[in-house]
């Protein structure tokens, strides 16, 4: 967010490049494959190793980490890959692939969900792929390849296609002479410890976990005291049924086929005293969020009781960063809000929640230099809100940084913060375009991190240029295509509808560039749930319980006569 109206320059992203050999448009029936027909002869191997995901990722690469073993569906044995495209990453895993030259290879794969590529590369021949535009059960994709006089080694690949859903693999073969490369190789073996254990948030009868993910480990069980408690097949659990004001230690192992790797070290967790609740309202289904500018930036100067009812959360901006790295402050600007006084805004904060409002502090916008990339950092960022929240009255926090931000830290800031508030916390987002690009950043990895407690992403649809939206194509920003284009990005990767919310400016003077009048903004609303007033884009489904709308700011709305929150407040109000 902007402390002034001055614009920003912001560099474009070039498009992306063709991936995997894969092309945008493909007519009907035109994928065929001829000349290289040829019959395994009795003894041919599969040359692939791990070619069933048994031990995890073992022997595979998946771009910008879009890959990882699941254990539902498989079509055989224990574990398949499941691939997750997203923005301009269409999940493409591979392995290398020991053969014998000039020979012919047979390459099979089963199959399921999105869009799915199978291919090969490197043959010293002609490369060669299949796909499926996506089905419900296994379906087997075949091809066979030829190597050259001088190919001692191949690509084989999957992937999957911009903006579609994941797509699942299990039991790949290249099959044909021994490469040399030790056919599926050797069979599992016991994963490491889990490390990365942390408690999350707490009521009076349960505690969430989560760790971090292990290599060639298809589940997890999570210990309570030294007893088993429950398991998990993915980095995080909910461990239910305890009793409230009680101190436990829980520990975590990973499994596979082999069998139990030793237990992480433990973690202590209190679950919350009865009554304790979370520490404010609820947020509603559908919310429109407004950022409250603590400073006078010629945009109208507001008391909190000023902001209409059409906002159900209140950043208050900002907090400001102190001499301990990590650590924030926050300070009312009672000269440069026309005598608003200290006591007269804590008793604001309360009237507004009293209303069914939650009031938070945002940490960072444009000028920010809150920093926080190690331990020391994380706690006192979590210690410093928790204390703001507590002196205040706020309800949660909202995290702005266009500075940069670390996910590791981050993630254990704001699970500390969590451990400490409660499971009312109310925890948002305001990354800029280009953080939300794909999964592998910085602030996209933060939200998938704090998924189970986070409240609502709300990317700045401004000061941007162009990008990419989820189908791979460059979008212009200003125009409602740009709005759900890019807002497809994080509902197809891995966010959920409830944590999407498009973040515009309130007027033209609210930003250097990239408003759009609110109708803009309700069209774009009616497109990604409904279906209805779309562009040129239309999304592949709905998503009805879209979170909403954010702008900067209420001051900035108010200036302009209020017109940005009179016209988008009812809109989000009756979305499905």
């Amino acid at each position: 967010m902007q402390r002034s109206a001055g614009s920003r320059r912001r560099r474009r992203h070039s498009s992306r490049p063709v991936l995997g050999g894969a092309m945008a448009i493909i007519a009907a029936g035109a994928l065929t494959v001829t000349g290289l027909v040829s019959t395994a002869q009795a003894a041919d191997v599969n040359n692939a190793k791990n070619a069933g995901f048994e031990s995890g990722l073992a022997n595979w690469s998946c771009s910008g980490g879009s890959g990882a073993t699941v254990s539902t569906p498989v079509r055989s044995g224990t574990s398949a890959l499941k691939a997750t495209p997203a923005g301009q990453d269409n999940a493409k895993c591979t392995q290398t692939v020991a053969v014998k030259p000039d020979s012919t290879y047979a390459l099979s794969s089963w199959v399921q969900g999105g869009y799915a590529y199978l291919g090969v590369s490197g043959t010293g021949t002609t490369d060669t792929s299949t796909w499926t535009p996506g089905s419900t059960s296994w379906t087997k994709l075949s091809t066979t390849f030829k190597t050259g006089a001088n190919t001692t080694s191949v690509t084989v690949y999957t992937h999957g296609w911009y903006g579609q859903a994941a797509y699942f693999a299990d039991d790949i073969e290249v099959t044909g002479p021994d490469g040399g490369g030790g056919g599926d190789g050797p069979g599992p073996v016991i994963p490491a410890a889990p490390a990365g254990l942390a408690a999350g948030a707490t009521t009076t009868s349960s505690v969430a976990l989560t760790w971090n993910a292990v290599s060639g480990a298809t589940g997890y069980t999570v210990y309570r005291d030294g007893v088993k408690a429950t398991t998990s097949t993915g980095n995080s659990a909910t461990v239910t049924g305890l009793a409230s004001d009680t101190a436990y230690q829980f520990s975590v192992s990973a499994t596979n086929a082999a069998g139990e790797s030793v237990r992480s070290a433990a973690v202590s967790a209190r679950t919350a005293k009865p009554g304790s609740g979370g520490p404010g309202p609820a947020v509603p289904k559908h919310a429109v969020t407004g950022y409250w500018q603590n400073f006078n930036n010629g945009a109208t100067v507001q008391k909190l009781t000023d902001v209409p009812a059409d906002y159900d959360i209140i950043a208050v901006s900002f907090a400001d960063a102190t001499a301990t790295q990590g650590a924030v402050t926050f300070k009312l600007d009672t000269a440069g809000l026309g005598g608003y006084t200290d006591a007269q805004f804590r008793a604001d904060i309360k009237t507004k929640q009293a209303q069914g409002k939650n009031v938070i502090i945002s940490i960072g916008g444009e000028l920010g230099t809150v920093r926080v990339d190690n331990d020391a950092s994380a706690t006192a960022f979590a210690n410093s809100v928790y204390a703001l929240m507590q002196d205040y009255g706020f309800n949660g926090v909202d995290i702005d940084l266009e500075n940069g931000l670390n996910a590791t830290y981050m993630t254990k800031a704001l699970r500390q913060l969590s451990a400490k508030a409660g499971s009312g916390l109310v925890i948002t987002m305001a990354p800029q375009t280009i953080d939300m690009q794909s999964t592998s950043g910085e602030y996209f990895k933060t939200a998938l991190n704090i998924k189970d407690i986070l409240t609502v992403v709300n990317m700045q649809y401004y000061n941007s240029g162009s990008m990419l939206g989820c189908d791979g194509k460059v979008y212009s920003q200003g125009s409602v295509d740009f709005l759900t284009a890019l807002a497809c990005i994080q509902l197809e990767g891995g966010l959920d509808p409830s944590q999407v919310g498009i973040g515009v400016p309130a007027s033209t003077r609210g930003a250097g560039s990239g408003y759009v009048a609110p109708s803009v903004v309700n069209a774009a609303l009616d497109c990604l749930t409904k279906g209805t007033n779309c562009g040129s884009f239309k999304p592949s489904k709905t998503y009805p319980s879209l979170r909403g709308a954010m702008t900067w700011s209420t001051n900035w709305d108010a200036t302009a006569g209020f017109a940005w929150s009179k016209a988008v407040g009812p809109h989000v109000r009756g979305l499905p």
